[in-house]
């Protein structure tokens, strides 16, 4: 069973993904309204992967025996100065989601959860992908 410390941070996690996804897609609008398809097809694929993330920690905190639980989050921003701020933004995002991850983790550590150890140790290694995609 999960412990109600960890079940509440995997539960600001899954809304920092969701958030997350909401950033691509908006992200996305943005790109679509000043004509960059092909980067607009990039944030939404970058948002189904977000999405996946939650749902991956929606499922495992109901796996441990835990109660996930849908909190809200603040609306994405809509407007970027440029495509290449769009991809800043994308970029920084990513190194500030590698935090919450690594947070998550010294949590895991902290409960002896190693279940959780092992389980976040996947979101470790896909936040060194996903930073270094947002990078290139």
């Amino acid at each position: 069973m999960i412990s109600k410390k960890m079940e509440d941070a995997f539960n600001d996690q899954i809304a920092a993904e969701f958030y997350s996804a909401h950033l691509y897609l908006a992200m996305a609008a943005y790109l679509e309204s000043i004509d960059l398809p092909g980067f607009a097809n990039w944030m939404k694929v970058q948002f189904e992967e977000e999405e996946f993330h939650a749902h991956k920690m929606f499922n495992y905190v109901i796996e441990r025996d835990g109660r996930a639980v849908l909190k809200g989050f603040e609306a994405p921003p809509v407007e970027w100065k440029s495509p290449l701020d769009v991809f800043e933004t994308a970029y920084a995002h990513e190194q500030k989601v590698t935090g919450l991850i690594n947070n998550l983790v010294d949590i895991a550590l902290a409960e002896k959860d190693h279940a959780s150890q092992i389980f976040l140790q996947w979101f470790v290694n896909e936040q060194v992908e996903e930073e270094a995609s947002a990078k290139a």
